[in-house]
C-alpha cells in the first residue's frame, strides 16, 4: 500500500507527502483533500502577507483615530496628557471616545443642557494622566461624571483647579 503521495496543489506546486503517520483507508482521501488547498510554502506566505496588511490597516486606522483625537482636544482647549510616551496617543484617543460617548448619552439623548456639559468638560480638563482615560475606555458616556469625581489627586494635572 502507498504511503507518499505527489500531490499537485491548489497552488500549482507538486509536494510529495508520506502519509505513513495516517491509517490506510484514509490516505487517498487526505491526499485529494490537500490538492484542494495550497502547498505548506504558499499557505505560509499568504498567511503572512495577510497579517502584514492586517498590521498595516490597524497602524492606518489608529492613525486616523489618533488625528481625530488631536483636532478635538485642541478645538476644546483640553490639556496635553501626562504619563508614559506609549500611553500619551492612545490616553488622547481614549479620552475622545468616552467624551464623545458621554456627550452623546448626557446631551443629545439625555437632558442636559449645554451648561452641565460645559461644568463636566471642566472637570474633564482635570484629568491628565493618559493612563486614568485608558483606564475607563470601555466605560458607559453616561457613567463620566461620576467617574471624574471618583477620579484620584494622582489622575489631575498640576494646574488643577478642583484640587
Amino acid at each position: 500500500m502507498a504511503t507518499s503521495f505527489e500531490v499537485v496543489h491548489n497552488c500549482g506546486h507538486t509536494v510529495t507527502h508520506d502519509l505513513s503517520n495516517r491509517s490506510a483507508d484514509r490516505r487517498a482521501g487526505f491526499a485529494r483533500w490537500l490538492a484542494g488547498r495550497d502547498c505548506t510554502d504558499c499557505w505560509k506566505a499568504a498567511r503572512d502577507a495577510d497579517t502584514q496588511s492586517k498590521v498595516e490597516w490597524l497602524a492606518a486606522k489608529r492613525a486616523a483615530e489618533q488625528e481625530v483625537a488631536a483636532a478635538w482636544a485642541k478645538q476644546f482647549d483640553m490639556p496635553q496628557l501626562e504619563g508614559p510616551e506609549k500611553a500619551l496617543d492612545w490616553g488622547e484617543r481614549s479620552r475622545h471616545q468616552l467624551m464623545t460617548s458621554a456627550y452623546a448619552a448626557l446631551v443629545v439623548e439625555g437632558s442636559w443642557d449645554e451648561a452641565d456639559w460645559a461644568e463636566l468638560e471642566e472637570k474633564a480638563r482635570s484629568i491628565t494622566r493618559a493612563g486614568w482615560w485608558i483606564d475607563q475606555r470601555e466605560a458607559e458616556g453616561s457613567d463620566l461624571l461620576e467617574l471624574l469625581d471618583a477620579a484620584g489627586e494622582g489622575d489631575r494635572g498640576t494646574e488643577n483647579p478642583f484640587r
